[in-house]
């Protein structure tokens, strides 16, 4: 009896023992990932209301998400105010290493677009969800729709685009019920900022 208590016993110390053993070399968990911000296309110019992500390598005090102020500026550290509006992401990382240059010795400057609220379009009319709309990279009509939903009144046969373009207000009629049969593919047009589409 006493030398099962005993072989009871080591077996438990054993067990315990390799238990503390795998505890203490499992791997440590890797941290969170970072939210993936949006694609933003090479030629995307930075406007206001935009939130921006500078990262100055070796540098953790230069490096912040900013947002984009009304007048256009971005406020660094060392740098005070930096235009950024009017700039594509790697235009801004240029103009910002280049003025870092009086303070670090060859900064290199990232650039990365993680809020685009500059530029918008437009919906209204017999929609669910009227008024301004984030435009996303390469937004088509079918998608804004998907977003900002109909009402019951809406007449999904006679929406239509409106866009400026050299001056001139122009008008692209989008039959909905057609395009989603695929009828109508060359109506899912692009969409630009400043658009507004026209729910009858």
């Amino acid at each position: 009896m006493k030398c099962t208590i005993r072989l009871l016993v080591g077996i438990g110390l054993v067990l315990s023992g390799l238990l503390a053993w795998t505890q203490d070399s499992a791997p440590a968990k890797s941290p969170a990932r970072p939210a993936v911000p949006p694609q933003v296309s090479a030629s995307y110019v930075i406007g206001a209301d935009d939130t921006i992500f500078v990262s100055v390598w070796k540098e953790p005090d230069l490096t912040n998400t900013l947002p984009v102020r009304a007048d256009g500026m971005i406020s660094m550290p060392l740098l005070n105010d930096v235009q950024a509006a009017g700039l594509t992401p790697m235009q801004l990382s240029a103009s910002i290493s280049e003025k870092l240059k009086k303070f670090v010795s060859d900064p290199h400057v990232t650039v990365v677009v993680t809020q685009m609220n500059s530029q918008r379009i437009y919906v209204t009319g017999e929609v669910s969800h009227s008024g301004p709309m984030n435009l996303l990279p390469d937004m088509t009509v079918l998608q804004a729709l998907a977003g900002a939903g109909f009402t019951q009144f809406a007449n999904t046969k006679g929406i239509y685009v409106l866009r400026n373009e050299n001056g001139a207000q122009k008008r692209y009629p989008v039959n909905y019920k057609k395009l989603v049969k695929g009828e109508t593919p060359e109506q899912n047009i692009i969409l630009k900022p400043g658009d507004t589409i026209v729910v009858p």
